[in-house]
């Protein structure tokens, strides 16, 4: 049997291939699909894959602030190679708004590539959808399935409360798996990578989305591995779709981390044990109400006459626009404050025909769509344009990931985010 394998595949690197992946490497399906999976196998041999796999459908990365004019070019350069994704792809969040808030002035220049990379998008065959949450509205893989997902938020979620497989597969990985309907199978394609290393005993009530996030980084941040896989055990109700995105976002963010279990609610954690794959934990440690508060108490603010609240860092879903419409109902933004909502256009759409956009604008709220607060472009002299010093946020990643821009952040709960906003009082 061996050698029977042998006369139908070929070793490149540390990589087996098969005979439609040869002729992809030899150039019969043309030089973007050529280059993609040169790629492709440099990345597999590296990893020391032993083979392909094919996948069912690709979530790429990338914006002008993100790849910059180098990814640009490469983008261009598959395009004119007539580069067709061969799966069904959409596109991660943007960081151009294209909102008239003069508050948010960004760059006429970037955004004529940002509308180029739309553009050519198009013609790859890649569907705008421009969120980060693809999962929620965009595409639900199975248990089981093999996907290729950048951003790091949508690879947590896809790999653990969905039960597929997927790695990190940011930048030109993402794109290259796009076009030839397959990516290297290592990392969390495998099972043995798949199994709990950390178990968290969790006793807190877990009452708000901010929650969540605090203890992503209380599990995330003493713990920063790609291949540490905590297991939490001890909840006892089923955490909303929500819940558990905030919940990855906040370990992909404090510690890199690309998936988690939670027993008895996510697929491959029916019960501990198999959450474990039969092994014992590496470490134990247990979360309570005390260590959730201890997370708020630590975020201090600096002392400033204009601030900023914002919900984003995975974008809203549709029930959390509801419910932010039901908090901002009848308040108005404080003078002095601003507040933003970023969603991607799916939801949006949904929201203001069911009344939520129109009541949260009446607020005084900006709402973006198709971006993330944190990679918007001209962000860092936004901040300086409009004095800002204090982010708050119910976003456990972004209050992580925003600091490069040199705002102090404050995580805070969500209906303390709406009274922060109305009153401009910091509490």
């Amino acid at each position: 049997m061996e050698n029977m394998i042998d006369n139908i595949t070929q070793r490149v690197g540390t990589m087996q291939l098969t005979p439609e992946e040869q002729a992809m490497l030899r150039g019969d399906k043309g030089a973007a699909v050529q280059e993609a999976i040169q790629f492709q196998i440099e990345v597999g041999s590296f990893f020391e894959a032993k083979r392909f796999v094919p996948i069912t459908h690709a979530h790429v990365m990338g914006d002008i602030e993100v790849m910059g004019d180098g990814g640009l070019e490469h983008l261009r350069s598959m395009d004119e190679k007539h580069a067709k994704c061969s799966v069904p792809t959409s596109s991660n969040a943007q960081c151009m708004h294209f909102h008239e808030d003069a508050r948010f002035h960004q760059d006429e220049q970037e955004q004529t590539k940002e509308r180029e990379i739309l553009s050519r998008y198009k013609t790859m065959r890649i569907a705008s959808t421009d969120s980060c949450i693809p999962y929620q509205q965009v595409y639900q893989p199975k248990l089981g399935e093999h996907v290729a997902w950048g951003d790091t938020g949508t690879v947590i979620y896809a790999n653990s409360v969905l039960g597929a497989r997927t790695n990190f597969e940011a930048g030109k990985a993402s794109f290259a798996a796009a076009i030839t309907g397959r990516t290297p199978e290592y990392g969390f394609h495998l099972d043995e990578k798949r199994a709990g290393s950390l178990l968290v005993d969790l006793q807190a009530r877990m009452e708000d989305f901010a929650d969540w996030g605090a203890l992503g980084k209380i599990v995330g941040h003493p713990h920063q591995d790609y291949f540490a896989v905590p297991v939490f055990d001890g909840f006892h109700r089923m955490p909303s779709s929500d819940e558990l995105k905030h919940l990855g976002a906040s370990l992909a963010s404090y510690g890199s981390m690309a998936m988690f279990h939670m027993v008895g609610v996510t697929p491959e954690a029916q019960t501990r044990d198999t959450a474990f794959q039969g092994h014992k934990p590496q470490e134990s440690m247990i979360v309570t109400d005390a260590d959730i508060q201890a997370i708020y108490d630590g975020y201090r603010y600096k002392d400033a006459a204009a601030n900023i609240v914002v919900f984003s860092g995975p974008q809203l879903s549709l029930f959390e626009m509801q419910s932010l419409a039901e908090l901002f109902e009848g308040r108005k933004v404080a003078t002095g404050m601003a507040a933003v909502v970023t969603t991607n256009h799916m939801v949006y759409s949904d929201a203001k025909r069911l009344g939520y956009v129109d009541t949260l604008e009446k607020a005084g709220v900006t709402i973006m769509q198709g971006v993330c607060f944190y990679i918007l472009q001209r962000l860092s002299k936004i901040r300086e344009e409009n004095g800002w010093t204090n982010l708050i946020s119910n976003s456990g990643k972004l209050v992580n990931t925003i600091t490069a821009h040199r705002f102090n952040t404050v995580l805070r709960r969500t209906r303390d985010c709406v009274e922060i906003a109305c009153t401009g009082r910091l509490a």
